[in-house]
């Protein structure tokens, strides 16, 4: 498993990164000014929102339902992280505002560096249920997302800026490889630790379905609030209810090196495949304005 951890994991994710960068160019940062309400609504309720609703869900799994610590931080963990490929991907077959994904994407990956490594050690010293406690060290954990997400993406984008009919050629198929190697990380992740989702499957599963069915009722109702569009509202959705999965595994298991933090990431992971793919269907026959 260390060889996954340490080597296959970071290497699948930035790839994954670099693959998102293929289809960025700087123009795409700009168009944030064009759709500014959108972008803000977005913003608050993947930076904000979603951790606060991962540690409240965390804590009432923890005080009623006997969720343990360790998949409490893993709850956080997951709700802390960026979306990913998967929702600009959604979105732009659900007729969403691919730009508004895309902008949201990038900039919230980014600012991930700083957030993160807060709000998991800010579950660490919560949920306090640890013989020996962890800390994810700030300045290492920065310069680690940053190496395996960020730096991905900029190259990326540069690859497309200086070969841009090239980039066009093969983004889609690298596209689709990202998709691949995220599926085959989840189901990893989940098949080396089967037993162990059995035995927690009533405590695990139902509060990571809750926090993903939460976050997408409240991207549909805050569209509704600030009178967005359609096409943003969609955008939206997929953004707040298909997190970067891998991204939380890796901070799980490569960085932490606690297995038990990795399962409620992956096992949200699987469900936002089902609950995003069902939004996707019926989206699918409707038309958008």
């Amino acid at each position: 498993m260390n060889i996954i951890t340490q080597i296959m994991l970071p290497l699948i994710l930035a790839f994954i990164m670099f693959s998102m960068g293929l289809s960025l160019v700087v123009g795409d940062f700009k168009k944030i000014a064009k759709f500014p309400k959108a972008f803000a609504v977005g913003f608050f309720l993947q930076v904000v929102s979603l951790p606060l609703l991962g540690f409240l869900i965390a804590w009432i799994w923890t005080t009623y339902f006997n969720l343990s610590p360790s998949y409490a931080v893993g709850l956080v963990i997951i709700a802390a992280c960026p979306g990913g490929v998967t929702s600009n991907l959604m979105t732009h077959l659900g007729k969403g505002d691919t730009a508004l994904s895309i902008s949201l994407t990038a900039v919230i990956s980014i600012l991930t560096l700083f957030t993160l490594p807060f709000i998991v050690n800010l579950s660490l010293s919560t949920f306090n249920g640890f013989t020996n406690p962890v800390q994810l060290e700030i300045g290492k954990t920065i310069v680690g997302i940053f190496l395996i997400t960020t730096v991905p993406v900029i190259l990326g984008m540069l690859f497309n800026a200086k070969w841009s009919e090239l980039s066009a050629s093969i983004e889609p198929g690298f596209r689709k490889l990202a998709a691949i190697f995220f599926v085959i990380i989840i189901l990893a992740a989940v098949i080396k630790d089967w037993s162990l989702l059995i035995s927690t499957f009533s405590t695990i599963v139902p509060s990571t379905l809750v926090l993903n069915l939460v976050t997408i009722g409240i991207a549909l109702l805050a569209a509704k609030i600030f009178k967005l569009s359609i096409s943003q509202g969609r955008a939206l959705t997929f953004e707040c209810g298909l997190q970067n999965g891998t991204l939380a595994i890796f901070v799980a298991v490569t960085l932490l090196k606690n297995e038990e933090f990795m399962l409620p990431g992956a096992i949200y992971s699987l469900l936002m495949f089902i609950t995003g793919g069902i939004y996707l269907l019926t989206l699918l026959r409707k038309k958008v304005d």
